[in-house]
């Protein structure tokens, strides 16, 4: 069973891993919302380094405002940029139940 639903708002963790990772720097410690989840997979970190990548992980699409990721935006309020995340990089954000 999925942990988040479509638009649960997410926040985006700084897990502090060197090496092969997914996670870009400029999305790290940003609040967004599900868009969907996509399923479960192999851990990639762990497949990167020739591990099992068990247990599967939970992915999601998370939905970011580029107003929120870039400070000196100069788009339309709406714009959005989708990013798919595994489960262990997010936590509910502030004030999300």
């Amino acid at each position: 069973m999925p942990r988040f639903s479509p638009g649960d708002r997410v926040h985006i963790e700084d897990l502090g891993k060197p090496g092969h990772i997914r996670i870009p720097w400029y999305v790290r410690h940003k609040d967004g919302a599900i868009e969907r989840y996509c399923g479960s997979y192999p851990n990639p970190e762990d497949l990167a380094y020739a591990r099992r990548g068990q247990p599967s992980v939970d992915l999601y699409r998370v939905r970011l405002r580029q107003i929120d990721l870039w400070p000196d935006y100069a788009g339309q309020a709406q714009d959005t940029l989708d990013i798919e995340v595994y489960d262990h990089w997010l936590s509910p954000a502030e004030g999300s139940s």
